[in-house]
């Protein structure tokens, strides 16, 4: 395991600073919170519909929020505007031009442009979009979406208030 953690870092040239790492334990406990709102999402989908597939994009949502609950992009604005702006726009691509690569492609370009024009830019959602444009099945599906990027934007609270738990007991690390 490297000890440079260069995938962690801002560009050269970036004004912006680095989150600061914590040990390993530390790091692993941040990690956490992540990884238990996917397994309770998870679970919901499994009790509540088929289709696991609408719901991946959380996964890499919660983990971005891992690496830098504090960043733009991790806000739960952002999370919930661009997540649940995402499922619409795909599910009614759908609607509209079935489940195929116009549809896809459609809510992609949509979602990326609207995500720009409304500074609500969080990558995860591009594949909502595509998700739900794909394979959006019913109405169900959106509401379920809804509630579980709720559940996601909790992480971002969690996660900030480990931080600081973090930080004010281990100042050290």
């Amino acid at each position: 395991m490297t000890h440079d953690r260069s995938s962690l870092k801002p560009i050269k040239g970036a004004n912006r600073s680095l989150r600061r790492r914590l040990n390993l334990k530390g790091e692993l406990m941040l990690a956490l919170a992540p990884t238990l709102i996917i397994l309770v999402v998870l679970a919901l989908v499994e009790v509540l519909s088929r289709q696991r597939l609408l719901f991946a994009s959380l996964a890499s949502s919660a983990f971005l929020i891992y690496l830098d609950p504090q960043h733009g992009t991790n806000s739960i604005r952002t999370l919930i505007t661009s997540q649940l702006m995402a499922a619409t726009i795909g599910f009614f691509t759908y609607l509209i031009f079935g489940g195929g690569y116009v549809a896809a492609g459609t809510a992609m370009v949509i979602t990326i442009v609207l995500m720009i024009l409304l500074d609500a830019v969080h990558p995860p959602a591009v594949a909502t979009s595509l998700s739900f444009a794909l394979r959006a099945g019913n109405e169900s599906n959106l509401v379920l979406f809804s509630l579980a990027v709720g559940i996601t934007a909790m992480l971002v609270i969690l996660e900030r208030i480990a931080l600081w738990i973090l930080a004010r007991y281990h100042p050290n690390h």
